[in-house]
């Protein structure tokens, strides 16, 4: 019996599915993830700039 074209996109994507589902319980360790340093490192407040609206 030949499947209906909606039939066999719904099968393809059960499948996709039940593959990424399979795929998703290893998740990777972040091990060089440590301190971050650099221009956008968030430091003190008093090194970033703030921008105000001018009232009146």
């Amino acid at each position: 019996m030949a499947e209906r074209p909606e039939d066999e996109t719904k099968r393809k994507f059960r499948e996709a599915l039940e593959r990424k589902k399979a795929n998703a319980g290893g998740g990777t360790k972040h091990q060089d993830g440590g301190r971050k340093h650099g221009p956008r490192a968030s430091g003190p407040a008093e090194s970033h700039r703030e921008f105000r609206r001018k009232s009146g």
